[in-house]
């Protein structure tokens, strides 16, 4: 078995610091729009963009951490994030649930989407994995929860991955798929993460590569999404001449990136499983 130095650790930590912070940059400005549309009405909707904020801010000092040790400052940001989303998904879930019909499909596409939150809560989790990660030992294997880091790590961003693929779903049929892009976010990013899971479950140099691949490709997709996105508010009346009308009513912008986000962190999992992989 490959041990991975504090090299490997750090690195990995360090990626892991960066999905974080594409993931609180898309939290910041996503629920920020979203919640200024909804006028604010509770003040509960201030804490997503304050929590976002702020992870993004120490997610960026950690990304220019160099150092194999644990920062306190930043595990206690990482961790308020992680549950402010776990509160958000309640707050989301009630205001779905009271309306008439509860679960109807009126309501979850036009209710507060209940899988928003999740992306603050992931990055709180990624964040917070990164400080586990970075302090590891030398010559011992880094582990999160008592669990050998890249396998839990692949498994998170994994499902990451699905749940992110669903949300766009969600929102893609209600728009009826009426551009053909509009299925990559829910094909590519699957496959990606059964790669990204299978590789974790059995190892082995084709799998890493396959995984790696798609991945990539998921991380590439969130990054062209901006411009499709872009385009679809081009597309309202006015255009981006009306820029302050349209970018509340058309597609998000900040969205796709969070598939960006957690690929990045599938990509430092898997760099952490090639140093555990037997061989």
């Amino acid at each position: 078995m490959l041990l991975p130095t504090r090299r490997t650790s750090v690195r990995a930590a360090r990626l892991l610091n960066t999905a974080t912070g594409l993931l609180a940059t898309s939290v910041l400005l996503d629920s920020g729009l979203e919640h200024y549309r909804g006028s604010f009405k509770n003040r509960a909707m201030y804490t997503p963009p304050l929590a976002a904020a702020l992870t993004l801010g120490v997610s960026a000092h950690g990304t220019a951490d160099a150092r194999p040790a644990a920062h306190r400052l930043r595990q206690c940001v990482f961790g308020g994030a992680a549950l402010t989303g776990i509160a958000g998904t309640a707050f989301h879930a009630y205001n779905v649930l009271k309306r008439p019909g509860r679960l109807a499909w009126q309501n979850l596409f036009y209710g507060a989407p209940i899988a928003a939150p999740v992306a603050i809560l992931l990055a709180g989790l990624l964040g917070a994995a990164a400080e586990e990660v970075r302090h590891t030992r030398p010559g011992r294997i880094p582990r999160v929860f008592g669990v050998p880091a890249g396998r839990l790590l692949a498994a998170v961003s994994g499902i990451g991955l699905l749940g992110t693929a669903a949300e766009a779903g969600l929102l893609h049929f209600r728009g009826a798929f009426q551009n053909r892009a509009m299925l990559a976010p829910v094909t590519l990013p699957p496959l990606a993460a059964v790669a990204l899971l299978g590789a974790a479950a059995r190892s082995s140099r084709r799998r890493m590569r396959v995984a790696r691949a798609m991945l990539r490709l998921t991380a590439l997709l969130g990054l062209i999404g901006v411009g499709f996105h872009a385009r679809g508010v081009a597309r309202n009346m006015g255009g981006w001449r009306n820029w302050s009308q349209n970018l509340l009513n058309g597609p998000p912008l900040p969205a796709p990136p969070s598939f960006t986000g957690v690929a990045l962190a599938g990509l430092a999992a898997l760099g952490l499983l090639r140093k555990d992989r037997h061989g």
